[in-house]
């Protein structure tokens, strides 16, 4: 998008916090890095907005996860721009707020910089072994492919492991790719624990505005 002449700035937020929380701030020097660097960096969902009081990653006990870019945690948002709770649900309020805190559903990581980086939705986040597999980090391996025109991982039951990432391919028109150079490529990419078990090349199924619908493809895992 630079080469077009766009300049890039990548925020987040949800409905539940009226729009963008957080902004991924450019800092100075930042031109001097690579592009695939700056692509890494801009990917980030960054720090909180002036109106947010503060957004960051916890465990389970709303304990605030390490800042080493690794640790998962889910995103955790407060500020006087989050919601006051869900109309007329006040059993789903409570649960989103416990700790006084609104629980985004995000699994990310926070970088030694304090910024945030979203790894996973929390149903997403694929369990194998005991160890967290983000569906996001296999993707985004998958796109890079040069035969790979879509990507979407999701889990899928294993006997022994309990879960194992399962991929779902669209591949570019003229191209060809097979199942084991797609699992071989993948190895060259990430920890072996979490390349995926299973390829299966199919047209993704998608909403009218071109979302995947990973619940779809949930259930056709299970044939797989």
């Amino acid at each position: 998008m630079e080469k077009l002449g766009f300049t890039v700035h990548h925020v987040y937020g949800l409905t539940e916090v009226y729009g963008p929380l957080t902004y991924c701030i450019w800092q100075p020097g930042h031109e001097e890095l690579s592009l695939h660097d700056r692509a890494q960096f801009l990917s980030r969902q960054g720090v909180p907005h002036p109106t947010a009081e503060d957004a960051t990653i916890m465990d389970i006990s709303m304990t605030p996860m390490r800042a080493d870019g690794v640790t998962i945690g889910e995103l955790m948002l407060r500020g006087n721009t989050v919601m006051k709770g869900y109309l007329k649900n006040s059993k789903a309020t409570e649960a989103s707020f416990a700790g006084g805190w609104f629980h985004s559903g995000d699994l990310g990581v926070r970088h030694p910089d304090s910024y945030l980086e979203i790894k996973d939705r929390s149903k997403d986040i694929i369990i194998s072994g005991g160890e967290n597999i983000s569906s996001i980090e296999l993707e985004d391996v998958l796109y890079k492919h040069p035969a790979v025109q879509a990507a979407s991982v999701v889990a899928k039951y294993d006997e022994k492991w309990g879960e194992t990432p399962c991929a779902f391919i669209e591949l570019k028109s003229g191209k060809t790719a097979t199942a084991e150079e797609i699992i071989a490529y993948c190895r060259q990419h990430v920890a072996h624990y979490k390349v995926p078990r299973h390829v299966v090349f199919e047209e993704l199924p998608k909403t009218s505005t071109g979302k995947v619908q990973k619940f779809v493809l949930r259930q056709m895992a299970k044939k797989v």
